[in-house]
């Protein structure tokens, strides 16, 4: 049997050809897997559960079809999807993951993240990071109108565009320092995210030890997982 993992598809309602590829992978594929894991950014972005974007009640049927099947799912929070809440999950049946995680996989304790926070480099970001995962300023966001949610959602992507493009690709990436921490702070010897879309299997030493972090790819241009079997890894690109 298999685990899949995937993470970072950005579903939007401006690319239903995403939300195609999703619901063919889980009618397809996921349908014979021993659990799917969902590691952040299922949605471009999350504005509440009460406004959710119109491919969400397609995309939590399917999700719901699959657990109801024997295919327990699991989602963690991404940096664009991170007030995704219980709604999305009852409607679902998925299971939200805390931002670490120790899957046990086949024997193997696997941490599971969604990556942002290895980016410590990007010091900007970890700062919005900060003030959004913040309660209080969660609480004045969901208190908005659902135009004014957007608004301020769209200006936040539109910075983080010119952010991007005027910080180095090295910036952005996992910080070695915070990889290391991550894998000592847990007694692991792999671990899976995604995030930096820069999907590759890596081989490093962490702790005075062999480890393995493996990131996954997004679904911008194509689909993307990780099938994961006894003692075997397989990131791969969907056709």
């Amino acid at each position: 049997m298999t685990t899949l993992f995937i993470s970072d598809l950005h579903l939007d309602d401006q690319r239903p050809e995403t939300t195609a590829t999703l619901l063919a992978f889980l009618s397809d594929e996921a349908p014979g897997a021993d659990a799917l894991y969902i590691l952040g950014d299922l949605f471009e972005y999350w504005l509440g559960d009460d406004v959710p974007p119109g491919c969400a009640k397609q995309v939590a049927g399917a999700l719901l079809s699959l657990v109801k099947g024997g295919v327990p799912c699991f989602l963690m929070h991404g940096n664009r999807d991170f007030l995704l809440g219980e709604s999305f999950a009852e409607q679902s049946g998925v299971q939200l993951l805390p931002e670490e995680y120790i899957a046990d996989l086949y024997g193997e304790p696997v941490l599971l993240m969604h990556g942002d926070t290895l980016c410590i480099d990007d010091v900007s970001y970890q700062q919005f990071r900060k003030m959004v995962r913040n309660p209080a300023w969660q609480s004045d966001f969901l208190s908005k109108s659902p135009g004014e949610r957007l608004q301020i959602a769209r200006q936040a992507r539109d910075e983080s565009s010119v952010h991007k493009s005027k910080v180095g690709m090295a910036i952005m990436d996992v910080n070695p320092t915070a990889v290391g921490a991550a894998f000592k702070r847990h007694n692991v010897s792999r671990m899976i995210h995604g995030h930096t879309h820069r999907p590759a299997t890596h081989q490093l030493e962490a702790n005075g030890t062999s480890v393995e972090r493996i990131v996954l790819g997004d679904w911008y241009t194509q689909g993307s997982v990780l099938r994961v079997k006894a003692g075997r890894f397989e990131l791969s690109a969907l056709s």
